[in-house]
């Protein structure tokens, strides 16, 4: 399997500038969640892993919406124009997904619930004998929760080949650093115990996002992609401490931030 592998870098360079915009219309919001997981979105969607007209998209974590928004722009998914509404009231592009978000099929304001709810698409399609396949994306701040390893159980009880769970492990929640909260790891030999197949990757690696993604299809289990990541997508624009979970934006940060995305083009 062959893809153009500078597309798609092209392609999570845009998402991270869409997200930007976005997010410089209020100056605040959930901007980390796309610059930390472009590249993963930009190999799912973009090198035709997910198929709009037959596959099922679950974003578990309702804020990391304004990663899909981004880059289902880019490929005509959702009208670009709807961007410059995000967050707004009454906007279709909702900060924190619901029910109304357009091209999910299943998306949590509560987290923790995202697998639960793939695994009952996955199921159906087995069911109904389509060869429809279920991509999950979870954030390891939901490892805390219960609710994701019951669902993890389920799913290899049953064998659900047809459900590939990639999980964004970026180290950061709303209360802060993960390991400040609880400790998830070892995060990949949990998931092994649990009787996945497990495919740890470097988030920001195109070309290994790629290659575990090729690998799930051929699963005879349930796979997850372990990716980790950092929540500022390796940008060296903003300043040390930020918190990355809810980025506060200037102006004059934006264009610090534009500037060294733009610098990005074409390299």
């Amino acid at each position: 399997m062959f893809h153009d592998h500078d597309a798609t870098k092209e392609l999570a360079r845009r998402i991270r500038v869409n997200a930007v915009n976005m997010i410089s219309n209020q100056g605040f919001g959930y901007l980390g969640q796309a610059l930390g997981t472009a590249e993963i979105m930009a190999v799912l969607f973009g090198e035709n892993f997910y198929r709009p007209e037959r596959d099922h998209f679950v974003l578990s974590p309702g804020h990391y919406a304004i990663a899909y928004y981004a880059v289902a722009a880019e490929l005509g998914l959702i009208d670009r124009e709807a961007l410059k509404q995000y967050g707004n009231d009454g906007a279709l592009l909702e900060a924190i997904g619901t029910e109304r978000t357009p091209g999910i099929d299943i998306t949590c304001g509560s987290l923790a619930q995202g697998l639960s709810g793939a695994i009952g698409l996955a199921l159906a399609s087995r069911r109904d004998g389509s060869d429809a396949r279920t991509y999950a994306l979870l954030s390891d701040g939901e490892l805390e929760e219960g609710q994701t390893w019951e669902a993890a159980m389920f799913a290899a009880h049953h064998a659900l080949d047809g459900l590939t769970a990639i999980l964004d492990v970026n180290g950061s929640q709303v209360d802060g650093p993960i390991t400040s909260v609880t400790t998830v790891e070892p995060i990949a030999d949990k998931w092994r115990a649990f009787g996945w197949e497990v495919l740890p990757v470097d988030g920001h690696d195109i070309a290994a996002v790629a290659e575990a993604l090729h690998q799930a299809r051929s699963s005879k289990r349930p796979s997850i992609l372990v990716a980790k990541t950092d929540i500022l997508g390796r940008l060296t624009s903003f300043p040390a401490g930020v918190d990355g979970h809810f980025i506060k934006l200037t102006k004059d940060l934006q264009s610090v931030v534009l500037a060294e995305l733009g610098a990005r083009a074409g390299t």
